[in-house]
């Protein structure tokens, strides 16, 4: 078979739309590109299974509609798929549709969706558009080869009901109904996956244009699927990864290990929700040291506050860690409680001092409009994640407006609630809140906008030029600058249509 992996075009003036694997998403004036690893890793067990697959990416290429339109008609595939999130979704409907017409495919053309959205609410793709085919959970790498290959149909399958060759987890058309084959299992060997084809999947599109690599080019791995803790209310992950599971630590450090020989990769941003910690870090770190790629490469993580003491912090600097994100979220213990950090408001403090101390750099996450939070609650936030920035003791900053996406708790209780201002799911691209809330619109934007400008402080200023260390390091803040003033220019109070 022949499959397109592909993110159409949203042809927009709000900005470049951050949606590959991205956990929220985003509009963005200065161009960002997070390379997607499950996808790409999908496109790597498939042409390993021998169907022929083409990568089509055009967001990070550039590509006009109509290009893409023309492209995927002169590629003649037999499978689209796509990945999708909430703030699109209904784009991606009519896409779909336009796929699908006879002056687009002059075959029969099957399209697939993946992603949080259609996990959360499967049926109704299938009501709004012409979709095929949506596969549900986080391991739509195994569930896109699985449909892919019973697709193909080989001499002892064709006999066969398609329905019993998928596994749980998909949902298909037969004869004008909908159906599935049940709910979705996470029991896939993460190790017996091969390494990413990396040229296959265009790496170089989302090497340099990424606001987290000090150094480029950069690119991304998954330690894990996906986040050890992974019961924050807000966050749409769990709905793809209820549990947890890690590659084997050495496993890991061999595709760093590829990646630095074979295509000279400078730094590396592990996407797992919270990196793996305990004796599976230690193993990792001295693997690293070993085999001497901490002197060769960067590497940044997830990481939660309270989880490290100061002499973990110190040997993963040893093994060539650089940054580590936490996701502060709110400074009002009441918030962290609500949407279950399981964190203290003293802890983010003392984390971030002691990750500084030990030489890494932390980044820090910050939302703002929570339905419960008073004007005065939220100024908390900002002026914590001001003092930490100023200080130095956090070292970049990523501020958002709360986004409740389908199938997160928060979500669910905001729907209970009455607290949904929309259900229109284009509304909830973070141009504007869509929680209820004390504060309103132009507040809440200027509070984000609030957290950008500490870039203009003369503190913030002279403690980042006497970390300058060498022309990357100069690079990395001249880019840096860039994307600030693009933050702001995305928070801004005008919404455009």
């Amino acid at each position: 078979m022949k499959i397109i992996i592909a993110y159409p075009p949203l042809d927009s003036q709000k900005g470049v739309p951050l949606l590959s694997q991205n956990r929220q998403f985003q509009y963005f004036k200065e161009p960002t590109y997070i390379y997607p690893v499950v996808p790409a890793t999908a496109a790597t067990l498939l042409k390993q299974a021998g169907h022929e697959v083409v990568w089509l990416d055009a967001i990070a290429s550039g590509l006009s509609y109509e290009d893409f339109l023309l492209r995927v008609k002169a590629e003649k595939p037999d499978l689209v798929a796509i990945e999708t999130k909430t703030p699109v979704v209904k784009h991606y409907w009519r896409i779909i549709d336009d796929l699908k017409r006879p002056a687009t495919s002059h075959q029969p053309l099957a399209t697939v969706l993946f992603g949080d959205h259609v996990t959360a609410l499967p049926e109704e793709s299938f009501d709004n558009s012409n979709v095929d085919y949506v596969l549900t959970g986080g391991d739509y790498d195994f569930l896109l080869l699985n449909l892919s290959d019973s697709l193909k149909r080989t001499p002892a399958t064709s006999h066969r009901p398609l329905a019993t060759l998928l596994e749980p987890g998909i949902w298909y058309r037969e004869n004008g109904e909908v159906k599935n084959t049940g709910k979705f299992k996470l029991d896939h060997d993460l190790n017996s996956l091969p390494f990413i084809d990396r040229e296959l999947t265009q790496w170089k599109n989302y090497a340099y244009k990424n606001g987290n690599f000090r150094r480029t080019p950069g690119t991304y791995i998954m330690a894990g699927r996906d986040c050890w803790w992974g019961k924050c209310k807000f966050c749409s992950w769990p709905t793809l990864y209820p549990e947890f599971r890690s590659r084997r630590p050495e496993n890991v450090v061999n595709e760093i290990e590829q990646l630095v020989e074979h295509f000279h990769v400078r730094e590396i941003m592990d996407d797992t929700g919270t990196f793996p910690v305990g004796d599976w870090l230690d193993v990792f770190c001295d693997e690293m040291i070993a085999r001497k790629l901490n002197k060769r490469v960067a590497i940044d993580c997830n990481m939660r506050f309270g989880a490290l003491n100061l002499a973990q912090y110190k040997k993963m600097k040893k093994a060539g860690f650089r940054l580590v994100l936490f996701g502060l979220e709110s400074a009002n213990q009441v918030t962290l409680d609500r949407i279950r950090k399981n964190v203290s408001a003293e802890e983010i403090a003392g984390s971030c001092g002691a990750a500084r101390k030990a030489g890494l750099y932390p980044h820090i996450t910050i939302m703002f409009g929570y339905p419960w939070e008073s004007y005065e609650d939220a100024l908390k936030t900002l002026e914590l994640g001001r003092r930490l920035l100023k200080k130095g003791l956090a070292y970049t900053v990523q501020a958002t407006v709360v986004i409740p996406y389908p199938g997160s708790p928060l979500f669910d209780e905001c729907k209970r609630e009455g607290l949904l201002r929309s259900l229109n799911w284009d509304d909830y691209d973070m141009k504007q809140p869509v929680m209820k809330s004390a504060i309103d619109d132009k507040k809440m934007m200027r509070l984000v906008q609030g957290i950008y400008n500490v870039a203009f402080d003369p503190e913030f200023i002279i403690n980042r030029l006497l970390s300058i260390r060498s022309l990357s390091d100069l690079s990395y803040f001249a880019r840096g600058a860039a994307k600030i003033l693009g933050h702001i220019f995305d928070f801004s109070a005008a919404r455009p249509k």
